[in-house]
């Protein structure tokens, strides 16, 4: 198909940036940075590749969002012809109908790549959220330096991996910790969560085994078994379990078998409202964590995957710690339990702890809190005056 250029940006005036997404978060992301634009900017002309709350920000889809998702390893290999395909067709409308700026969001391999694609094209490329290159492939600091322009970090610590390179880095924050304000960690906040799920007075625990379907048949299998040891010892204890996707939720319900006899309560929606009506978590390793640190939720950290990609990423990794707020604090403020490690019984002792009326809260809600306060920097608004201030200048 040959694509005009009214079939890309709008006729009206104002700067015209391709933006790519590939994942919910990234489309989280994407969105929020779109916002903050218009307002730097006025009317501006998206264009690219994202999903529902992008396309409501006023984005011009080149592409069907869904055939972007991936999962694991193999997913991305047993679907490199149709992906590459995608990324063909996106390079080749960016070029011949060229933006002032190009923003890859997340989805780090396919967007470096298509960056790297239109590297000659010479308009400005801009990526936005480091690569996990603290944790495993380090390389990727060259790649990265070498496919654009000026990267968005979100986290502090990142910047320093990228020095010596030919690339302008801007540590931005993160927009969840704009999003989480004081209010919503509190007691009040817990208890009108509780409220809207139906959920009584008593303790609480929010289960998270994952976002994707593949996550939660690695984890949820343990987490609910870990689930049956808190409430035969600990008492009664009610658990809330989000259901993010409508695959997951038939999962759930066709699995019921594993949760049986516990007193749960399930949605549709994502983590954040379990994480603040509860008062601990189990939780996968991601960006859940983050979230639950935010809330200041003390939680046990969970990770498990196929044998095959666990045995190909446990020789890459190169980090002490999974869990983001031992990552952001350089020490291991929450347990983290991968793999074999897996297990139903010491993992519902740390949940027990954590829900002991004795015991308390534990001390690293305070680092909790420090480590909120760093990440919250206006990330939307200074993601897009650094892009914005680049369009200037030039």
């Amino acid at each position: 198909m040959i694509l005009r250029r009214e079939d890309i940006w709008r006729q009206d005036q104002g700067p015209r940036i391709a933006i790519v997404a590939g994942e919910a978060s990234g489309d989280r992301l994407g969105a929020g940075l779109m916002d903050a634009l218009e307002t730097r900017l006025g009317s501006c002309s998206f264009a690219g590749a994202g999903g529902a709350a992008m396309q409501s920000r006023g984005l011009r889809p080149l592409v069907g969002f869904d055939r972007l998702q991936v999962n694991g390893i193999t997913d991305p290999l047993v679907r490199l012809p149709e992906l590459l395909g995608i990324q063909r067709r996106l390079g080749d409308a960016f070029a011949a109908h060229p933006p002032d700026v190009f923003v890859g969001v997340d989805f780090n391999v396919f967007n470096l790549r298509l960056a790297r694609r239109m590297k000659r094209c010479g308009f400005p490329l801009v990526h936005y959220v480091s690569p996990s290159v603290y944790a495993w492939r380090r390389g990727r600091v060259r790649t990265l330096a070498r496919s654009v322009d000026m990267l968005l970090t979100l986290f502090p610590f990142e910047a320093q991996f990228y020095q010596g390179q030919d690339l302008q880095v801007v540590y931005v924050g993160h927009p969840l910790a704009d999003e989480i304000d004081d209010a919503a960690s509190g007691e009040e906040a817990r208890a009108q969560a509780k409220d809207q799920l139906q959920i009584g007075p008593g303790k609480c625990v929010a289960v998270l085994p994952g976002s994707r379907l593949s996550e939660v048949r690695h984890l949820a299998p343990a987490f609910f078994e870990t689930a049956r040891v808190v409430a035969d010892k600990h008492g009664p204890v009610s658990f809330v379990v989000p259901c993010p996707t409508e695959p997951i939720r038939r999962w759930l319900a066709e699995n019921a078998h594993l949760h049986a006899g516990l007193d749960l309560t399930s949605y549709a929606g994502d983590g954040r409202l379990a994480l603040t009506a509860c008062n601990a978590a189990l939780v996968k390793s991601g960006t859940s964590t983050l979230e639950a640190m935010l809330l200041g939720r003390p939680m046990v950290v969970g990770y498990k995957l196929g044998g095959f990609n666990y045995q190909v990423l446990r020789r890459l990794v190169r980090t002490p710690y999974i869990a983001l707020p031992n990552i952001l604090a350089g020490e291991a403020l929450v347990p983290e339990f991968i793999q074999d490690e897996l297990q139903a019984q010491p993992m519902a002792k740390k949940i027990s702890a954590l829900l002991d009326k004795d015991t308390g809260y534990p001390e690293y809600l305070r680092s909790f809190a420090a480590l909120r306060a760093e990440l919250r920097r206006n990330a939307n608004w200074r993601a897009a005056d650094a892009v914005a201030g680049w369009l200037t200048d030039r």
